[in-house]
């Protein structure tokens, strides 16, 4: 059994990697961290899992942090970084926040305004997009768990990219996604009033997992890749949907992107290619950690359209965390991930 330890565990990526990590055969939750509940227990916070887990809350302390095997983060971005550096070395790190996505640590300084985490912590940093990156996950200390809106992004457009069919170094992305992905704390544009019988754009052109979504698409592409990225907020709980536009080159038509598409992900677990004319939805995955997609080639533009939709929570979060988890301790992928979505 692998002990491990939570460290923002209260929030709602948290509470979710709890729930997850208390049905896995292959962990044990011995610490559960939280700036705001020290001494509380966990309970206290969320009643319904009283029967299941009632562990006392300390602060993240590294000393609390002894014998733990690993550590998830689940934490604004601008506070992993100087955590990490203060763990002992043999601890395994899973970082939830954005702070090790970024390879180019300018990139990090310019888009977060912040000083980008220790080289040394850095360089030993993983991204983890299983999907894409799942050698390089095996064996690392710290994984980069990649954020929401990249998860849906990066899944949709990797065949795309991988094969060529697209033309053009410039993407355009539009995604929406529920309200949890705010987080627990109170802000304004996440109330019920503001959110209720509303859908609103914000942060066009400027979202800080703009040069995640490049970052990761150029590398797969081989060449640079610049995308527009309008994010959008809609009165849901859970789920993004994301749908993408590319420039479809010649020689492609909708039977040879599915096949190509169909064949890239035909090993995968958890990405799946829906069949032609059925459209994802974001209840078909809620609570669950698929990716479900479909491609439509649009003739009359010449236009490739992918459209990708996820539980932000689960693989735009914590079950991604989970099947990172199980790279790195040679569990089977999918150990404590085979929920069925929630309908209705």
């Amino acid at each position: 059994m692998v002990k491990v330890g939570i460290i923002g565990a209260t929030g709602y990526t948290g509470v979710e990697l709890v729930r997850l990590l208390a049905n896995h055969p292959g962990a044990t939750l011995e610490v559960l961290s939280s700036h705001s509940y020290v001494g509380k227990k966990y309970s206290e916070v969320y009643p319904h899992m009283l029967p299941h887990l009632d562990l006392q809350m300390v602060d993240d302390n590294p000393d609390n942090f002894k014998g733990i095997d690993q550590v998830f983060l689940a934490l604004p971005h601008g506070v992993a970084g100087s955590l990490v550096e203060k763990l002992p070395a043999e601890i395994k790190v899973i970082d939830l926040g954005a702070d090790f996505r970024l390879a180019n640590p300018r990139e990090y300084e310019e888009w977060y305004e912040q000083a980008a985490p220790n080289a040394k912590e850095l360089e030993q940093a993983v991204y983890g997009l299983p999907e894409l990156k799942r050698e390089k996950i095996n064996g690392a200390r710290i994984v980069a768990n990649p954020g929401c809106y990249p998860t849906a992004t990066i899944l949709g457009l990797a065949p795309a990219l991988a094969s060529g069919m697209l033309v053009g170094d410039s993407l355009i992305i539009d995604a929406k996604s529920g309200v949890s992905g705010a987080g627990r704390g109170l802000a304004l544009g996440s109330h019920f009033s503001e959110v209720n019988e509303n859908f609103k754009a914000y942060n066009v052109g400027r979202h800080r997992h703009t040069p995640e979504i490049e970052q990761e698409l150029s590398s797969v592409a081989g060449r640079n890749i610049t995308v527009t990225f309008s994010p959008h907020l809609v009165p849901m709980t859970r789920g993004i949907l994301s749908t993408c536009y590319g420039n479809l080159a010649s020689g492609w038509n909708e039977t040879k992107v599915r096949e190509y598409y169909q064949e890239f992900y035909t090993k995968e677990k958890f990405v799946q290619l829906l069949p032609q004319g059925i459209l994802p939805q974001t209840k078909w995955v809620q609570g669950t950690n698929y990716c479900l997609m479909n491609v439509v080639v649009d003739e009359r533009t010449g236009r490739l359209i992918i459209i990708s939709v996820i539980d932000n929570l689960v693989k735009g979060a914590a079950g991604q965390a989970v099947q990172n988890f199980n790279l790195l301790w040679g569990y089977p992928e999918d150990t404590g991930l085979l929920m069925l979505p929630q309908i209705p």
